[in-house]
């Protein structure tokens, strides 16, 4: 967490790449590689560098830790082992600032997240513990934007307050995910954008929450949302403002031709250019997370239906 364990780490700055890391709900490790309880939507299959740069019993940890806080991807939390200590393999794990073991916590903050002590965790805990740094830093993370997936470069800054440690975090998460499994399932879809990804991560951890009539989510003070409500909060996740009614949402554009291949992240709409009463969010493969109508929740489903009024889609990511 201290800037001179960046030093020497050789960590470099670059462009952010908000990773794919949970846009679809695969869940586990393939051949038994780990085990523990994946947090809901956010357990993408490791890729093939993740599975060859991280040690057996970290990976295990990293996925079982996430899942104390719903919406935080194993995928940054490994991605903050690798840029603190790759993985517990520096030598010494102090920096120059006092930050001490795996994760790099500073004395002081670790107390603040170090209960309960977790499965198979030190008594009294300890920062030099693998076991018991890695969930004090997924409840950090939590605290600080992780939950939901509210807001996840923002929860990271919070751990270091760098934007160049975030980059770097976004990036190396980005490679630790299998995204040819998570984004492209069937190999029907392009992978999403940075940015739509995120909106995407954001939505389907509302997955369940109920339909309410100017329901604008947690964030908000309501229980749920409705349709133009989660798809305004799911891009301002992304750092996109988005106008807040569904008609105005389609106003705003840009459009995408009626011919256009859809694409993650695209909204649809349906009504007509006068009256457009309903928005949902595309996520691939035909499907979308929408908050349908009263008496019913979030869900994903299929974005076409027999009596449809289908009206046209946008796409966000391409606004200036």
């Amino acid at each position: 967490m201290a800037t001179a364990v960046k030093a020497v780490l050789g960590i470099t700055a670059g462009a952010l790449l908000l990773t794919l890391l949970a846009v679809s709900g695969a869940t586990g490790l393939t051949n038994g590689t780990a085990s523990g309880p994946p947090a809901s939507g956010t357990a993408p299959s490791p890729s093939r560098k993740a599975l060859q740069d991280i040690p057996y019993r970290m990976l295990a940890l990293y996925r079982r830790a996430a899942a104390v806080c719903p919406g935080l991807p194993w995928t940054v939390l490994a991605a903050i082992g690798k840029t603190e200590t790759d993985h517990a393999r520096h030598p010494h794990m102090i920096s120059t600032a006092g930050a001490i073991g795996p994760m790099q916590f500073l004395p002081t903050t670790f107390r603040a997240y170090a209960h309960p002590v977790p499965p198979g965790g030190h008594t009294p805990p300890t920062p030099w513990d693998p076991i018991d740094a890695t969930y004090a830093a997924a409840r950090l993370l939590c605290a600080h934007g992780a939950r939901h997936g509210h807001d996840l470069p923002g929860a990271i800054h919070a751990y270091n307050h760098d934007h160049a440690y975030v980059d770097q975090v976004l990036r190396t998460a980005a490679t630790y995910g299998a995204r040819d499994r998570i984004a492209n399932p069937g190999g029907r879809d392009r992978p999403p954008t940075p940015q739509a990804a995120l909106a995407i991560i954001y939505a389907r951890n509302q997955l369940g929450r109920p339909y309410v009539w100017g329901g604008e989510g947690p964030t908000r003070n309501s229980i749920g949302f409705d349709c133009s409500g989660l798809t305004q909060a799911a891009y301002a996740a992304a750092g996109t403002r988005l106008p807040r009614t569904a008609h105005d949402q389609y106003r705003a554009g840009p459009h995408i031709p009626d011919h256009a291949r859809l694409l993650p992240g695209d909204l649809v709409f349906y009504g007509a250019p006068t009256h457009v009463h309903h928005v949902g969010l595309y996520v691939g493969a035909g499907r979308m997370i929408n908050a349908p109508r009263p008496r019913h929740t979030v869900r994903e489903e299929p974005f076409r239906f027999p009596g449809d009024d289908y009206l046209g889609a946008t796409r966000p990511t391409l606004r200036p």
